[in-house]
């Protein structure tokens, strides 16, 4: 087992495709962490509602998941999204606006565990900006070059706000 802040955590995935699922638990076998599973919406509630969880994969299409990440989101529950169908800029915006603290391509599934470390290492912030260094090549190629100009204010706005450091001590 690799030491790693995964080992020990409690960890929804939720996925309509099984290999998915599988994929999910291979990636994070080693870290130590408890995987529970879920193949539907319904299924995912019933488990969010028995069990506690220090985070959840949210597929967005086949699950209903941005209505699960508004459940997680009213439970604190920090929600990754993930995504081959839906992989868009809307599609990452609304996950952005929605509370979702990482959005994974599923063809970055072999950086699973990363991903989910930033998620418990760093803020909201720090998530984010890792986020989006770690795929913005990869953003670009998929959605062009161009890819925030048409949502221009929303992007900078959160760009600038990433900019910010959490740790920042206001001085008087």
């Amino acid at each position: 087992m690799v030491a790693t802040v995964l080992a020990g955590r409690q960890i929804l995935a939720v996925d309509d495709e099984q290999d998915i699922l599988d994929i999910i638990a291979e990636e994070l076998e080693e870290h130590g962490v408890q995987l529970d599973g879920a193949s539907s919406y319904e299924e995912a509630m019933e488990k969010m509602s028995a069990a506690a969880y220090d985070l959840v994969i949210l597929d967005i299409m086949g699950v209903k998941g941005f209505k699960l990440l508004e459940v997680a989101v009213n439970r604190r529950i920090p929600a990754v999204m993930l995504t081959a169908h839906a992989l868009s800029p809307e599609s990452l915006k609304k996950s952005i606006e929605l509370g979702a603290r990482a959005f994974l391509p599923k063809d970055q599934l072999g950086q699973l565990a990363p991903f989910l470390e930033d998620v418990f290492t760093y803020g909201y912030r720090g998530t984010w900006k890792s986020v989006l260094d770690k795929l913005a090549g990869s953003f670009g190629k998929r959605f062009g070059p161009d890819w925030t100009k048409t949502e221009k204010e929303f992007w900078e706005k959160f760009q600038k706000d990433l900019e910010v450091s959490e740790a920042t001590i206001i001085q008087s």
